[in-house]
């Protein structure tokens, strides 16, 4: 079986002793990812910002293991208030998967948390 290797990428880490992500083989699974500035590490207050935030961790995880995007099979989003929401998450998703008929499976739920994240999201990739 092969080893699990931590894969940890710039402009995000965790607070507690987990790493970004984890591969085993050609799967990626990512930990939770929030809309933390990928720069300054600072949460901004605008839930748009968040989201566009957010979408620069998923290229940059990516990265950090040699694929793209195009290899993400998988996201779950949380959200506050996934309603309100919807729009800006969307625009940023079309921007990221353009194609309508290779797009990767979503799922949106409501975020419970009452901290400054106003959106999360976890992914699974299978990587060439």
């Amino acid at each position: 079986m092969a080893k699990r290797e931590s894969v940890n990428f710039p402009g995000f880490s965790h607070a507690n002793p987990i790493p970004n992500a984890s591969r085993i083989g050609n799967i990626y699974m990512s930990s939770i990812i929030s809309g933390r500035d990928p720069q300054t590490e600072v949460m901004p207050d605008a839930l748009e910002d968040q989201i566009s935030n957010i979408f620069a961790h998923l290229r940059s995880a990516m990265t950090a293991v040699g694929g793209s995007p195009d290899q993400i099979i998988k996201v779950n989003f949380w959200i506050g208030d996934p309603a309100s929401g919807r729009q800006a998450l969307n625009g940023e998703w079309e921007k990221m998967f353009p194609d309508p008929a290779a797009r990767p499976a979503r799922h949106t739920l409501a975020l419970t948390s009452k901290g400054p994240s106003k959106v999360t999201c976890d992914f699974t990739a299978v990587l060439d």
